[in-house]
């Protein structure tokens, strides 16, 4: 049986990329029976950005039943609150001390998040990959589904795990990266050579999961592609028709060639619109569970709480692993 290990930020809004890069592909992983699939809410990360408080609160609650709709279940999946699990503040640390600071100068993410926040770059935001480490660490983590823009993080984690290994014997499982074929990294609908992120400016840019049909049929037929009239997938000369394809092929559940034999004698306002459609009938399960769970706050309250506790103990394990390996008194 693989573990599997994944997290998401509770700040701003799910985008469809987040839909479509991670949660979706999650719910696939969890039904397979040979996967023990652990989820979070990285909600300690969230704060090397600063968060209005009651906004934050609200966020980390919205987030929750989010995953919860997406098809995430309690009962099959351990899905918890980063900051219930105090193992993850604990064993970074420890990890801190096996980490060099020139590795995490040269991260990428620290580096852009450092020229988007130059008024707060705080030790949180350089510390990030360590605390992501422990994260996965935790938890024997075979597999973590990640973007492409997370592939370094997977990889200083690797590091460290091998350094520790190399020191004091077999104390964490060395994890791999997993990137899914098809909708691993959705692109800006305003700037397809960027990623669609939740912190753009541009609302026309970005899909909320919880936009409303008109406003996401909206927001596609306004998407930006190019001069041309031929729809071919061709990321790197034609990333906004490209994108529109990847989209596509994941609200049908079809292949890249099966979506261009439909998309046949298309016009690229067809397509846009034929996107629009595919995306809103996705999401609308998906949004009609959320609203229902939001509602139920006692009931995500009492699946936060269990899956907690099933999070905790495994953590706990690990780092006592950790600790006995370096003498500490137990």
């Amino acid at each position: 049986m693989k573990t599997i290990y994944s997290a998401i930020q509770p700040s701003g809004i799910m985008t469809l990329g987040n839909y479509i890069g991670a949660v979706n592909n999650w719910r696939t992983m969890q039904s397979d029976g040979d996967n023990k699939c652990i989820f979070a809410l990285a909600d300690l990360h969230t704060i090397t950005v600063r968060q209005q408080p009651g906004q934050f609160n609200k966020n980390c609650w919205s987030f929750y039943a989010l995953l919860l709709a997406v098809g995430l279940d309690p009962k099959k999946s351990i899905v918890y609150l980063q900051s219930h699990v105090k193992q993850h503040c604990e064993l970074a640390w420890l990890l801190n001390c096996y980490t060099y600071v020139g590795e995490m100068n040269r991260m990428t993410q620290f580096k852009d998040k450092s020229a988007k926040h130059a008024d707060n770059i705080n030790m949180g935001l350089m510390d990030y990959p360590v605390l992501m480490a422990a994260d996965i660490l935790l938890y024997d983590t075979d597999l973590v589904p990640v973007g492409y823009d997370q592939l370094q993080h997977i990889e200083i984690t690797r590091d460290i795990a091998l350094r520790v290994n190399n020191i004091y014997g077999d104390i964490f499982k060395v994890p791999d990266g997993f990137i899914p074929k098809v909708g691993a990294k959705i692109m800006s609908l305003q700037d397809p050579t960027s990623k669609m992120s939740k912190s753009d400016t541009n609302p026309n840019a970005v899909i909320s999961c919880l936009d409303t049909p008109d406003v996401i049929m909206k927001k596609f037929k306004r998407a930006v592609t190019d001069s041309d009239t031929t729809i071919a997938y061709d990321p790197q000369n034609k990333a906004g028709i490209s994108n529109l394809l990847g989209i596509l092929a994941v609200a049908q559940g079809k292949t890249i060639e099966e979506t261009l034999k439909d998309c046949e004698g298309f016009r690229y306002g067809d397509l846009k619109v034929r996107v629009g459609e595919s995306v809103i009938e996705m999401l609308r399960p998906f949004q009609e569970e959320y609203n229902r769970l939001i509602e139920a706050k006692d009931y995500l309250t009492a699946c936060a709480k269990e899956g907690a506790e099933k999070a905790r103990e495994i953590a706990e394990n690990t780092l006592k692993r950790f600790k006995e390996a370096l003498g500490y008194i137990l």
